[in-house]
């Protein structure tokens, strides 16, 4: 992994300290001092003590114990001839999807009884491998499976009815749909993933027994197909099957699932990460995390560099181009241009399943090699990102984490009606809280301790026959300790303290209260001495504030206390937000914030636009409207700027208000949500925008909800499109025939279409369908909106 910034900045840091105690010697001997590898602590042997994050986990543990198992197992037995024993959930559980929630839930209940014990949530998740291999009897196939297929007639059935056809080559997919199944290889993923965890974590025989049939099942399909047949499937989202391949490869020492794990290779996208080059933008990006994983781990079996190679430069290229702040990544789940992050700042940004994989990839790369720079990124999203995506009150989760000022975080509700991906991933996530913490490596003769989070902990560290505790209300309070509390074997080892990159030369470190030297290297503080019992090595970080402008545009900034995003506090989520995004002005920001009474709370005097603020940890801010972003200006830029600055936020606010409904083209969500159905029609990405077009003979057909009162349709294309005719039709009737040819060359351009009174009279939905001329295309279409017409002058 080449050189990160954060590197430089701590190897500049280290140099300085070391001067003053050793020099370049005592920095070989501290970078000797740190494992070459590394590997957590078990997850069983941490426990946590009281935190924001205990109680995530005391939350979810109930919300876990509340879903009923025979509801998710519901389509599994059903479409294995058995009766079902629970009525099937809805949401997406009742969608073509269906099933892709029991095999994040029996990865869940793996992590809860992990982390906490609980002998009710294995019993759960032994249960749940017993239906499953009960019905996979019933088939006498090796399949298992709840998913759904829609036929082109509607009638909705038994998704196994697909692997047949791609087995003879008739691969139909309009972008995300396989067949009329939605990312079924996405949902055998989870499957595999929930049976393979069960048996790592207690060693059920049979959970690995239904995996291996399972497998067996989906051998046949892939080896059908040739190379090209075989990346035409793989343009639908696959999850990380390649990973459970190459999982289950390891676990039996049958080389063929290694084999298969290799096929599972996605050119157009991992092949230019293998060269390094960043490609990513317009991809949808939690489809692309899965696949590096598991390229990771068939890096792992074989020593396939290449594989290496493209795992670790996504991370490098998500992590510091196409993050946002909190850590988390995409705007309507999509990668944008590299260093574009002020430009997608909307209520659709961070879906939460992207983090949660990137979490894994984190850890997956931090166990190869150990740097501090690797757990920089990790703590910044779990604590403002993770953090934020469950609602403590409900144990609901969000999808999306909106950044947008005044956006509302939308959880999902105690009614069980949701279940999209990222409820799925919010149930893991919120298992594990303790995961990362400690890690462990071969140092020297010995073994070393490296402590990652400070998160308030006790543990069980093994190797050393020692009890852990760790003590700290951090990131409200700087300080840190940890203590050994029992030690079996004393002897000399060292620990390693994470200095994250803006603590970076100013850390104290103490031992038994009293300061010492520790050296530095990689981003940790390290005490190498003789431990006994009762020792204890404390650090304490400053918190104070900072700027961090985001990438590309130094005029849009953040505001962090410690690695703690902090938002202004917009008030409640009642009603409709329709204030000014709030600006900051002056030359000297920080210097005019002042701390609160409560704690990690500050208010702003004399800077803020329109009004001063008050500061608070924005993943706190469950029910609470947030400014998380902020325009920066002078004194004298805002006089100039002022005028145009309020006037494009009132365009933007009238847009918002008179919009009755958005279409968000050629994206997953947006188009299931609004029951697009096509033929031969197929996303298209162009200058970081999004879209769909219609080929000849094919079409595009999606609902719109509609108001009273005159409407307008507005569509926007490339203004510089190559000649082409299409007709709009609003309820079978034709609104419009839509000639592109060089319009508006250089830009994209908005297209209105007043729809007739009679129309939409009495209507709540209007169904939209573009439809091509012969030989010319719909389109393509970068999104619609329909509004409502201004009151006529």
């Amino acid at each position: 992994m080449r050189s990160t910034r954060r590197e430089m900045m701590l190897g500049a840091a280290t140099l300085a300290l070391l001067g003053r105690g050793g020099g370049a010697g005592a920095a070989m001997a501290a970078a000797t001092a740190l494992p070459r590898t590394a590997r957590p602590l078990p997850l069983s042997d941490v426990r946590l003590h009281a935190s924001d994050y205990a109680t995530a986990v005391d939350v979810n543990r109930t919300y876990l114990l509340r879903l009923n198992a025979d509801r998710l197992l519901h389509n599994f037995r059903l479409y294995a001839g058995l009766k079902p024993k629970g009525e099937i959930y809805g949401g997406w559980e009742s969608d073509t999807i269906a099933g892709h929630t029991l095999g994040h839930y029996m990865t869940a209940l793996v992590r809860m009884h992990e982390q906490t014990g609980d002998a009710a949530v294995r019993t759960r998740a032994d249960y749940i491998v017993d239906e499953l291999a009960a019905a996979q009897a019933a088939r006498g196939n090796g399949y298992i499976g709840a998913m759904q297929r829609k036929r082109k007639d509607g009638k909705v059935v038994d998704a196994i009815e697909i692997f047949p056809e791609i087995m003879q080559g008739d691969i139909r997919s309009g972008g995300f749909d396989l067949n009329g199944a939605w990312s079924p290889f996405y949902t055998v993923h989870k499957l595999f993933a929930g049976l393979l965890d069960i048996h790592e974590s207690w060693g059920n025989p049979k959970a690995l027994a239904v995996a291996v049939a399972f497998a067996g099942y989906f051998e046949p399909v892939f080896s059908a197909l040739n190379d090209a047949q075989m990346q035409e499937m793989l343009g639908t989202e696959y999850g990380g099957l390649n990973e459970s391949y190459a999982e289950l490869s390891a676990r039996t020492g049958d080389k063929r699932y290694l084999a298969v794990a290799g096929r599972l290779y996605d050119r157009k996208v991992l092949d230019p990460l293998e060269n390094r080059e960043d490609k990513l933008a317009n991809f949808h990006a939690n489809t692309q995390v899965p696949k590096l994983i598991g390229l990771a781990r068939i890096h792992e079996l074989t020593g396939d560099p290449g594989k290496a190679t493209a795992a670790s430069f996504f991370w490098q290229a998500v992590t510091q181009h196409h993050s946002y702040v909190i850590g988390g990544n995409a705007d309507r789940e999509y990668f944008s241009a590299p260093a574009t992050i002020a430009m997608h700042i909307t209520e659709q940004t961070c879906e939460h399943c992207n983090t949660y994989n990137m979490l894994k990839l984190t850890r997956q790369l931090y166990s190869w090699s150990p740097d501090g720079a690797l757990f920089d990124y990790y703590e910044r999203a779990h604590l403002n990102h993770v953090m934020a995506a469950q609602d403590p009150k409900t144990a609901g989760f969000t999808y999306m984490t909106p950044l947008l000022t005044g956006a509302v975080r939308g959880y999902s509700t105690p009614a069980d009606d949701a279940f999209w991906c990222c409820v799925g991933t919010g149930m893991e996530s919120h298992a594990k809280h303790g995961e990362s913490i400690f890690w462990e490596g071969d140092a020297g003769k010995g073994k070393a301790l490296l402590v990652n989070l400070y998160i308030p902990a006790e543990a069980t560290w093994r190797a050393r026959g020692a009890s852990l505790v760790l003590a700290t209300k951090y990131p409200f309070e700087g300080t840190s300790t940890l203590t050994l509390a029992k030690l079996g074997t004393p002897g000399h080892f060292p620990i390693a303290l994470r200095v994250p990159n803006w603590a970076a030369g100013k850390a104290l470190v103490t031992v038994n209260g009293a300061p010492v030297r520790p050296a530095f290297a990689r981003g940790y503080a390290i005490v190498e001495r003789r431990w006994k019992a009762g020792d204890s090595l404390a650090i304490t970080l400053p918190l104070d504030l900072r700027i961090e402008p985001t990438p590309g545009d130094d005029k849009t900034i953040a505001i962090l206390r410690g690695p703690m995003v902090m938002a202004a506090d917009l008030g409640s989520t009642e009603g409709n937000w329709s204030s000014p995004d709030p600006a900051l002005v002056g030359d000297d920001l920080l210097a005019r914030f002042t701390p609160a009474a409560q704690p990690a709370t500050y208010t702003t005097s004399g800077i803020a636009r329109p009004a001063d603020l008050t500061f608070v940890p924005f993943y706190r801010q469950y029910e609470r409207r947030s400014a998380v972003y902020f325009k920066r200006f002078s004194e004298g830029a805002w006089k100039t700027e002022e005028a145009a600055f309020i006037a494009d936020q009132a365009r933007r606010r009238d847009i918002a208000a008179r919009s009755v409904d958005v279409v968000h083209l050629g994206e997953m969500q947006p188009e299931h949500d609004h029951g697009l159905i096509s033929e031969l029609s197929f996303p298209v990405s162009y200058r970081n925008r999004n879209g769909r077009d219609a080929r000849s003979g094919g079409f595009f057909e999606f609902t719109v909800n509609a108001k009273p009162g005159p409407l307008v349709l507005q569509a926007t294309y490339w203004g510089d499109e190559r000649a082409t005719d299409f007709d709009i039709m609003v309820d079978n009737v034709k609104v419009a025939t839509q000639h592109l040819g060089g319009d508006q060359p250089g830009k994209f351009m908005d297209v209105d279409y007043p729809l007739p009174i009679g129309l939409t009279q009495g209507k709540t939905q209007l169904r939209v369908r573009f439809v091509p001329h012969a030989k010319r295309t719909a389109g393509p279409v970068f999104g619609v909106i329909l509004f409502s017409a201004k009151p006529a002058t």
